[in-house]
């Protein structure tokens, strides 16, 4: 869904995606960088270390174009990120 929501707001995302051993580097830590998994939207973090819903994603989105916030879904689908494998959508009606 992330390429899909540049194309909807024109914007640019970027993926970032390495080996989990990288980001469990005391060279890693020392540089004070974001926990992974994470989403950023201009300067706010949205989420670091965990998931994030698309509906939050696509509203934080929303809010920093000056949009108003898109509808409400009745399902939610989360980014279960992994820093290794990237994102994946698992739809959970729940």
């Amino acid at each position: 869904m992330m390429p899909g929501l540049g194309e909807k707001y024109d914007v640019e995302i970027e993926t970032i995606s390495k080996p989990k051993a990288e980001y469990n580097t005391d060279e890693y830590f020392e540089l004070d960088l974001l926990a992974a998994p994470a989403v950023m939207v201009g300067e706010e973090i949205v989420v670091e270390g965990s998931d994030v819903s698309d509906e939050k994603l696509e509203s934080v989105i929303c809010k920093h174009l000056g949009l108003p916030p898109p509808e409400s879904h009745m399902f939610t689908t989360k980014r279960f990120g992994h820093p290794r494998y990237g994102y994946k959508e698992n739809s959970n009606p729940f």
